[in-house]
């Protein structure tokens, strides 16, 4: 995919969804972070339905450290690898507290050094939350970029790089929930709804099915 194609895939993104959020819901930062600690193998609606528990009882990382282990895991014992989640949880309460003050730090290296947090939750942190320019993907996003032809590779930490030098730097703010959505919701991975795509004349993945589709007898 050229940069014409990119550049104009995202002004349609953009047209259709001027702001784009996550579906993860929070009110600062810290709660940003636990949210998405809590969502890996698991689904946002989910995650939303233990925090609007949880929150309310707790949401900083004083009073999360309070609630210990045994207190948080009943409120997320319904999302998947809770026991892991839940300590993991509080021992990042407790390097939040005792290193930063009982904030989140705004540098990766020190996002990635709290327990259950790595380069994708980072990412998502940063950007979500700080409004830095950092692409966080997931298997949506993976999915997409090699699927469109955008940014394709082998690895996720490839395609994140190649989305940080090829998504037009104007879009780049907001090109992960873009591509996060756009994957979730059209882009799927069984049978995606390339019917009612609004990037279908410019994606890879369309005109080779297309071709095969052709060149059937």
């Amino acid at each position: 995919m050229n940069q014409e194609k990119r550049s104009e895939m995202f002004r349609r993104f953009k047209e259709a969804n001027p702001k784009p959020q996550t579906e993860l819901n929070y009110s600062s930062a810290f709660e940003l972070l636990i949210a998405v600690i809590l969502s890996a193998q698991a689904t946002d609606v989910s995650v939303n339905k233990a925090t609007a528990l949880l929150f309310p009882v707790a949401n900083t990382p004083g009073t999360l450290l309070q609630l210990g282990v045994e207190g948080l895991t009943p409120y997320i014992r319904t999302i998947g690898l809770f026991n892991t989640k839940a300590r993991n949880v509080i021992a990042a309460c407790q390097m939040l507290c005792e290193q930063h003050g009982g904030e989140v730090p705004r540098q990766r290296e020190a996002l990635e050094a709290l327990p259950g947090v790595g380069r994708k939750t980072a990412n998502v942190v940063l950007n979500t939350a700080f409004g830095e320019l950092a692409m966080a993907v997931d298997t949506h996003i993976f999915r997409v970029s090699n699927r469109t032809g955008l940014a394709p590779g082998k690895t996720v930490l490839e395609v994140e790089r190649k989305l940080m030098r090829m998504v037009p730097r104007d879009y780049l703010l907001d090109a992960h929930h873009w591509l996060l959505l756009h994957g979730r919701y059209v882009c799927v991975a069984r049978t995606p709804k390339c019917d009612s795509c609004l990037i279908e004349d410019l994606c890879d993945f369309a005109r080779k099915a297309q071709k095969k589709k052709s060149e059937r007898p």
